[in-house]
């Protein structure tokens, strides 16, 4: 599975916080992540009581998500997916070392190059996050 996320996304270690693809439809992505206890992150991030980063575990709803377009889109070669908004984020529990995160996007509707979107994190069925976000194609050049 690792090769189909390496093969929807730009996306490398130790900057890809997917794992695997769990279920997906045209509308909706599930996909998991385990935060292990020797992330990098965990050295500096609250040292003694490590928790992962809130910008990371939204990171991780925004892979999924580009992981989403890719297939929904079949990616125009040469273009990559990258956010161009975020709002209402809801941090609603910690996420510590050895934890799962269940990661679900919903595609919403598609506004031009605009695809709008709605994340929701958990572990072991307790919410974590709930994000709304945008995400446009652009030129992968500079």
């Amino acid at each position: 599975m690792q090769e189909e996320i390496l093969n929807a996304i730009p996306h490398r270690p130790p900057f890809l916080f997917v794992d695997e693809i769990i279920e997906q439809t045209e509308s909706h992505i599930l996909t998991r992540k385990y935060i292990g206890p020797e992330e990098p992150f965990f050295k500096g991030h609250y040292p003694g009581y490590p928790i992962m980063p809130g910008v990371l575990i939204c990171e991780a709803v925004f892979q999924s998500g580009a992981i989403l377009m890719s297939k929904k889109l079949e990616m125009p070669e040469g273009q990559v997916p990258v956010m161009s908004r975020i709002q209402n984020v809801k941090f609603k529990n910690p996420v510590y070392p050895d934890s799962v995160l269940d990661i679900r996007v919903d595609h919403g509707e598609s506004v031009g190059p605009a695809h709008y979107m709605k994340g929701k994190v958990q572990v072991a069925g307790k919410t974590i996050l709930t994000v709304e976000f945008t995400a446009m194609l652009m030129e992968e050049s500079r």
